[in-house]
């Protein structure tokens, strides 16, 4: 058996047709959903990852607010921006790149934006609404990973789950939207991790496993059951002579092996990775929506 591969452009596609869709009926209603993405300094990865968000906001109709400050910015003058944007009414969702400079607290940044306005998910009122099942803006990428396997007609009720890190960015919020006991949960989850003992065990056991370990090749073709689904998270730099940036990206699954026991999987690159910035879209969307209520 082959695996089905799941093409995260394709559904990250399809999900941004129906966000069009829906900033239309909003601009209709004289509501332009507003983005604001704060990044400071000159991060490689950071500055190509702002422009693909907006461009994607360019590319459904949200108004993208772009705030590139310098790396010496302080404390003091970061946070009066986001006081400012949190007072934007032009504004529905607040974003700020991560890393930040050392010598800025990242988390004075996060609690100072306005939990309604945080598009992110990452403010601890949203985490702690997350976990206790009320409505919340639910963090991008463990949230795309539950839109790919929805998309994907995979079944979470009753599924054996095992999730392979606990970061707060994607293996601790995944593990919870699954067990929740709601449309998109009702999974029965493992969280396995660094301390983890006899990791391998754990990961035979799953009808679905979401691999977020940050290191290639953690799980191994003789990790899998047969007819798994395969979710993976991971985006690794593995030296490669044979490609001209010296590097190529990998996964944190052995993707040409395990796709021979899985049902479905996800490539990396292609897979989770285009979900991410769809669902801070839809996140802005929403909350552009909750302007109208």
């Amino acid at each position: 058996m082959t695996a089905r591969i799941i093409d995260g452009k394709q559904v990250a596609a399809d999900m941004r047709a129906e966000l069009k869709e829906k900033v239309a009926q909003l601009k209709d209603k004289g509501v332009t959903p507003g983005l604001a993405v704060v990044l400071v300094g000159e991060d490689p990865a950071s500055k190509s990852y702002v422009t693909a968000k907006e461009r994607a906001c360019e590319e459904i109709g949200i108004y993208s607010d772009d705030n590139r400050l310098p790396a010496e910015t302080t404390e003091g003058d970061l946070l009066a921006l986001i006081d400012k944007l949190n007072k934007d009414p032009k504004i529905n969702g607040i974003l700020v790149q991560l890393p930040l400079p050392k010598h800025i607290d990242e988390d004075n940044v996060l609690l100072a934006i306005d939990p309604a306005k945080d598009v992110d998910g990452f403010h601890p009122v949203n985490v702690g609404k997350m976990v206790v099942g009320q409505d919340a803006y639910l963090p991008c990428t463990p949230h795309g990973v539950i839109q790919l396997l929805l998309r994907s007609n995979v079944k979470l009720e009753g599924a054996e789950v095992v999730v392979v890190g606990r970061s707060n960015i994607v293996g601790k919020p995944v593990a919870n939207m699954l067990i929740q006991k709601a449309a998109t949960g009702n999974a029965t989850v493992t969280v396995c991790h660094t301390r983890t003992k006899n990791m391998a065990e754990h990961v035979k056991r799953a009808d679905i496993i979401i691999a977020a370990a940050g290191w290639p090749n953690t799980i191994t073709a003789d990790m899998v059951k047969d007819g798994a689904v395969v979710i993976d998270v991971g985006v690794n730099r593995v030296e490669d002579a044979t490609k001209k940036r010296g590097y190529r990206l990998a996964g944190d699954v052995d993707f040409e092996a395990v796709k021979e026991k899985a049902s479905l999987i996800t490539p990396v690159p292609g897979g989770v990775g285009p979900m991410t910035i769809t669902m801070l879209l839809y996140n802005t969307v929403q909350s552009a929506e909750k302007t109208l209520h």
